[in-house]
């Protein structure tokens, strides 16, 4: 059996079995991505009633299949729901394959991916959707949203603190949960 000691974390052991065969942990996977997606999306929601944000996730996403705004936010929660279960597997997977993670460093990777959302996520969306205005094109006769804008400034100065406090959020919850097997 080789040990391996991490700098920031408990000793990985490799015995007999492979070091990653059945490490993942799916229940928490399944229920903590559920959650910390709901959370996320609950702080986006509740920016966006306070007044601090215009971003609605659920409707930017929901009317890119559906064209009643009503109609869009319920398919749009549910595609947002299933992108939050995508990146918990991803977060899982990753904690899985380290052996050990914290609730710490899951927030910074919450962090990473709040970001990435802010400047890749939003900077391509006008591209893909086809109800939203761009920056470059500007507003076509089909168009029913504004653009992001750079961090998504254009919906609020406090767009990208709260996005990044829900991705904080979401990557914490997730890196207090789930547990290598």
């Amino acid at each position: 059996m080789t040990e391996i000691r991490t700098p920031i974390g408990p000793v990985v052991r490799f015995g007999s079995r492979p070091p990653y065969h059945g490490w993942m942990d799916w229940a928490g996977w399944a229920t903590f991505g559920f959650v910390a997606t709901v959370l996320l999306t609950g702080i986006m929601v509740a920016s966006q009633l306070l007044g601090l944000s215009r971003m609605d996730l659920p409707l930017m996403l929901g009317t890119i299949l559906v064209e009643s705004r009503d109609r869009a936010r319920v398919v749009g929660f549910f595609i947002h729901l299933a992108n939050g279960q995508v990146f918990a597997l991803l977060y899982a997977a990753a904690r899985a394959l380290s052996g050990w993670a914290t609730c710490w460093l899951a927030a910074i990777c919450g962090h990473i991916h709040g970001l990435a959302a802010l400047t890749l996520i939003v900077a391509l969306l006008p591209g893909i959707h086809p109800k939203m205005a761009s920056e470059r094109a500007g507003a076509e006769l089909r168009t029913v949203l504004e653009p992001p804008g750079p961090l998504g400034l254009n919906y609020g100065r406090e767009t990208p603190l709260f996005t990044l406090v829900a991705h904080v959020a979401y990557g914490a919850v997730l890196g207090g949960f789930l547990r290598p097997r």
